[in-house]
């Protein structure tokens, strides 16, 4: 077995200087690789993008991006790590392993407990994504990564989610974003806010305009199909035949 690769998130220096003489202590029950520390949730996500780890210790209260937000965000990932919830406030807990959090630890943390966390996030960590689940809330903003930096687009600004051969652009009324997560997993956390119209593509209800009969260029004799107007940008989004009933109830067509 490989040596786990940890993260160590926290805005507080001396709780990640902490945490790492602790971690130095228990180096020989538990051998381990320091990856990188960060201060807040998009820092972590910053540094995950390019250097991966195997468990991450989260503080959860940080500034621009909680504890809990990050590990919502992580969960959409196919290689996130395991989480452990390094933290001083107790009423988290719950949130915590809604999230599948493998373990939850309060501050001032003994030896022993960390101990046990890391191998408890051990176990979770077979090399595929160790979340299992998001909270009972879908998050409200979403990840993109951008030249090595973070972005977090508020979801009640895409006016629809297209899937493509390796992405799925999110359409704003003023850009496109490109986002490393399935149109699956994107439409069942979603599911009160788009709606299907296509194999490849979910709109917001909100965002149509209308709806208009058009040519479809991709059939042989152009045959006519559905088409929806949006009302921030020119595009027109296809319904496929076989959406087109439900779809059409769902946007009160």
């Amino acid at each position: 077995m490989s040596v786990p690769r940890l993260l160590i998130v926290d805005d507080e220096a001396p709780a990640r200087a902490r945490l790492r003489h602790m971690l130095a202590d228990s180096a020989a029950a538990f051998p381990h690789r320091i990856v990188g520390e960060a201060a807040d949730g998009i820092a972590a996500l910053e540094m995950l993008a390019a250097q991966p780890a195997d468990i991450a210790l989260i503080d959860i209260r940080m500034p621009r991006m909680d504890g809990i937000e990050l590990v919502q965000q992580l969960a959409g990932q196919p290689q996130a790590p395991a989480v452990v919830f390094v933290t001083a406030y107790d009423e988290f807990a719950l949130k915590a392993f809604e999230l599948a959090a493998a373990d939850y630890l309060l501050k001032p943390v003994r030896a022993a407990r960390l101990l046990d966390a890391l191998m408890k996030a051990r176990r979770l960590t077979p090399g595929a994504a160790p979340l299992k689940a998001l909270a009972p809330a879908p998050r409200t903003r979403l990840r993109v990564c951008e030249r090595g930096r973070v972005i977090l687009l508020p979801v009640e600004e895409i006016l629809y989610l297209r899937a493509g051969q390796k992405y799925v652009t999110a359409r704003t009324a003023q850009r496109e974003y490109l986002i490393e997560e399935s149109l699956t997993h994107l439409e069942t956390e979603f599911a009160a806010r788009f709606v299907r119209i296509h194999r490849n593509c979910l709109v917001a209800p909100d965002a149509v305009a209308g709806v208009v009969r058009a040519a479809d260029r991709e059939s042989a004799g152009g045959e006519l199909h559905w088409a929806l107007c949006l009302k921030a940008v020119p595009e027109r989004l296809a319904v496929s035949r076989r959406l087109w009933p439900q779809a059409k109830a769902q946007l009160g067509l």
